[in-house]
């Protein structure tokens, strides 16, 4: 489980990297399918979730320790290469050696290592279909990053849009592909 955990983690790390580097300069600011977000505001969004990985599972470090460390702009004047350096340290924390078997401590409590990088990776796959979606990219997302996403949510998604972080689901239409069932039910409008 490990290893294809942490090759799906990749592979969403690589996706939404393709899709970061593509932002033509008059894109930052353009809207994206999360309401009230612009181009900038979700790579910012990302960018530092991907900051928090290696102080909470490479240092051990609690929320309480970070604080409000990366609140605000993480993007500064180079967004892409803010995002490559965030990425590339989020990567080598998860591959640690035994680093998905850690503990780790998030807003909501306790979690392992493993269900961490499991839900970064879920939020990386379905924040690139917005990033693809926003500048106009082919936002068709690899079959196995849609699988994975799918198996993730899928138990707790009635729980989602109660959360306030998420649309209520959409109907899916009918015969609809993995994909668009899986961005109905966050609430997305393929």
């Amino acid at each position: 489980m490990d290893s294809r955990l942490l090759e799906r983690h990749a592979e969403a790390l690589a996706l939404f990297t393709d899709r970061v580097h593509a932002v033509r300069p008059e894109q930052w600011e353009a809207p994206t399918p999360c309401t009230g977000w612009s181009v900038r505001d979700l790579v910012n969004h990302v960018t530092a979730e991907q900051l928090w990985v290696p102080a909470l599972v490479g240092e051990g470090r609690s929320v309480a320790d970070v604080g409000d460390s990366y609140d605000g702009d993480v993007l500064g004047g180079h967004p892409a290469v803010s995002w490559d350096r965030a990425a590339s340290g989020a990567k080598a924390a998860f591959h640690e050696p035994g680093a998905l078997d850690r503990a780790v401590g998030l807003s909501y409590g306790e979690s392992t290592a493993a269900a961490y990088c499991s839900q970064m990776t879920t939020d990386m796959i379905v924040h690139a279909w917005d990033l693809s979606r926003a500048i106009g990219a082919d936002d068709t997302l690899p079959g196995e990053l849609v699988e994975f996403a799918a198996g993730e949510v899928e138990p707790y998604a009635a729980e989602l849009s109660g959360s306030g972080l998420f649309a209520p689901p959409v109907e899916p239409p009918e015969g609809a592909d993995p994909q668009t069932r899986l961005l109905c039910l966050l609430g997305r409008r393929p």
